[in-house]
C-alpha cells in the first residue's frame, strides 16, 4: 500500500487503466455483423433473379382456365386447345357412383305446386332412393330433407301431381292414407301394388328394408309421408319406438332423434304423427319440431287422435303445409266395419268439400280399402293425395 501511495501520478493511472482492461467483458462488433447479414441475404437473392430469369424466383406454376358454358358435361379434363391448360366444365349433378341411375320429377303443377317453368334448371332425383339432390342435406344421421338454395321445398317437389280443387269441378275430394308401413316389407309392396295411386302411404322409420319397400311405392305413384314417434300420454308402457320425442328433453336432443327419424328414407313430403297425445299438447315441445319443419320446407299431417294437439297454430306460425285426419278407418278391424267408416268419410267430403282419413296397414285394411276405391268415381267422389288437402 505504501509503494502504490508514494508512487508517481502518471504511474498510478497507468496501474489502474491495466487492472481495469483485465476485469472488462469481451464485446463483439453486432451491429456490423447484422449488416454484413443483410448485405448478404440481398445479393443472394439478386443473383437468384439474375440467373434464373423469372419474376417468381424459378418457383413452378400453372395457369387453369375455368369453363362454366359447356353444358351436359360432368368432367374435368386437360385442354388441348392450348398445351399446359386444364379446363373444368360444370354440368348437371350426377350420382356419386357414376351409375347415372337417375329420374326427371314432374312437379305436382295441377295440385298447387310448381308449374315445370317455375323450376329452372331441371332437378332430378335418384331412382333408388327417390331423393333430389338439392333437396336434401348430409348429416351425421343421412340424408335429411330441407329447402333448395332457390326457396323450393320438398313439400311441393315430393308431393304427387292430382287435380287440385278448381279441377275436381265440384266433386268431394277424399284422402286416405295408410299408415304404419315398412314394418312388414312384403305387406307394404302389396299395399303399394294393390292400392290406387291416389292412396298417400306413411312408413314408419324402424323397417328391415325401407328403401325397397319406399321404392316400391314411389314406382307405384304413391305419395310418402313419414312417421315421426312422439310422446304419447301412458309412455312408457306403450312406446312408439326408441327414437320418441318425450316431453321435457331438451330441444337438441328431441331434435336429434328427429333427424336419425328424418335419415331412415327419402322423398316424402311431409311427417304425420304416430301417437303422441302429450307431446303434441306441449307447445315448448313440439313447437321446436314445427319450427324446424317450416325451415325445410316440409308438411305436417295430423293424424287427428288428440284433441289436444296444437299442431295446428304451430303449423300456422311457421308457414308449415298442415291438415288433420277427420276419421281413422279401422279402429275395429272388421271389413264391415271399415266400410262403414268410409262411408262416413264421404259423408264428410260431401259435407265440407274434403276429408281424409287413416287406416292401419292390416291385410283386411288394405283388401277393404282397395275394394271400396273401385267404385268411388261412380259416386262422384275424387281420390286425391292428402298434400292436395293441405294448406
Amino acid at each position: 500500500m505504501t509503494s502504490e501511495l508514494s508512487a508517481p501520478l502518471g504511474r498510478r493511472r497507468a496501474r489502474a487503466a491495466k487492472a481495469q482492461a483485465g476485469k472488462a467483458p469481451l464485446r463483439l462488433p453486432i451491429a456490423r455483423l447484422a449488416v454484413g447479414g443483410i448485405v448478404l441475404l440481398l445479393g443472394s437473392v439478386a443473383l437468384r433473379v439474375i440467373f434464373v430469369e423469372s419474376p417468381e424466383g424459378g418457383r413452378p406454376f400453372v395457369e387453369v382456365a375455368i369453363n362454366g358454358n359447356a353444358p351436359g358435361r360432368n368432367s374435368i379434363v386437360g385442354s388441348t386447345a392450348t398445351p399446359g391448360l386444364a379446363t373444368i366444365d360444370v354440368g348437371p349433378e350426377v350420382p356419386a357412383d357414376g351409375s347415372g341411375s337417375i329420374m326427371t320429377l314432374e312437379p305436382p303443377g295441377a295440385s298447387g305446386g310448381y308449374s315445370s317453368g317455375d323450376l329452372g334448371p331441371e332437378m332430378i332425383a335418384d331412382s333408388r332412393t327417390g331423393i333430389i339432390a338439392d333437396l336434401a342435406e348430409e348429416t351425421e344421421h343421412g340424408q335429411i330433407p330441407r329447402m333448395s338454395a332457390t326457396g323450393q321445398r320438398p313439400f311441393d317437389l315430393y308431393a304427387r301431381p292430382a287435380v287440385g280443387v278448381d279441377g275436381a269441378q265440384g266433386r268431394p275430394l277424399v284422402a286416405v292414407v295408410v299408415t304404419g308401413l315398412g314394418i312388414n316389407p312384403t305387406t307394404s309392396v302389396e299395399a303399394a301394388q294393390a292400392l290406387p295411386e291416389a292412396v298417400t302411404m306413411a312408413f314408419a322409420p324402424y323397417g328391415k328394408d325401407l328403401a325397397g319397400s319406399t321404392a316400391a311405392a314411389r314406382n307405384g305413384g304413391h305419395e310418402l309421408f313419414l312417421e315421426v314417434p312422439l310422446e304419447p300420454f301412458d309412455y312408457p308402457d306403450n312406446d312408439p319406438g326408441p327414437d320418441t320425442l318425450l316431453t321435457g328433453k331438451a330441444p337438441r336432443e328431441n331434435l336429434d332423434k328427429l333427424f336419425n327419424v328424418m335419415g331412415s328414407f327419402g322423398g316424402y313430403v311431409g311427417l304425420i304423427n304416430n301417437m303422441g297425445a302429450r307431446f303434441t299438447s306441449s307447445g315448448a315441445d313440439f313447437g321446436p319440431m314445427i319450427e324446424e319443419l317450416g325451415a325445410r320446407g316440409l308438411g305436417y299431417l295430423d293424424d287427428g287422435s288428440s284433441n289436444r294437439s296444437l299442431a295446428e297454430q304451430l303449423a300456422m306460425a311457421n308457414r308449415v303445409p298442415f291438415a288433420r285426419a277427420q276419421l281413422t278407418l279401422d279402429v275395429n278391424p272388421t271389413r264391415a266395419d271399415i266400410l262403414g267408416q268410409l262411408t262416413a268419410l264421404e259423408e264428410q267430403a260431401r259435407s265440407t268439400g274434403s276429408a281424409i282419413g287413416v287406416i292401419s296397414a292390416l291385410p283386411i285394411s288394405i283388401s277393404t280399402l282397395a275394394e271400396w276405391t273401385q267404385t268411388l268415381e261412380s259416386r262422384g267422389i275424387e281420390l286425391v293425395p292428402a298434400s292436395t288437402l293441405m294448406k
